[in-house]
């Protein structure tokens, strides 16, 4: 069973960096595509990035393509995204989820808070 916990978050300044990670204490999702999913307040759910099982196929919600990698470590069953360049724009709650298009229904943790002021 997947178990998605997030961490990683925090509070930056625009610029900044933080790096997100996302440990599945389950044990399991090693065998399936990943995803990272944010929600900014008084917003709906948006998709971040994906990254296949493999790590061979990759994508970015066009906001972050060039600042934020995705990067998966199968034999430690994370999944992580590094933000640079933050904007205040990207302050949102950042949650992992199970699967590579967004509208993949699966697993998702509960999130990790990042916050970026000016």
């Amino acid at each position: 069973q997947v178990q998605l916990v997030e961490s990683g978050g925090g509070s930056v300044q625009a610029g900044g960096s933080l790096r997100l990670s996302c440990a599945d204490s389950g044990g399991t999702n090693s065998m399936y595509c990943m995803k990272w999913v944010r929600q900014a307040p008084g917003k709906g759910l948006e998709w971040v990035s994906s990254i296949s099982s493999d790590g061979r196929d990759i994508g970015y919600e066009a906001f972050v393509k060039g600042r934020f990698t995705v990067s998966r470590d199968n034999a430690k069953n994370t999944l992580y995204l590094q933000m640079t360049s933050l904007k205040t724009e990207d302050t949102a709650v950042y949650s992992c989820a199970t699967g590579f298009r967004f509208s993949d229904a699966g697993s998702r943790g509960q999130g990790t808070q990042v916050t970026v002021s000016s």
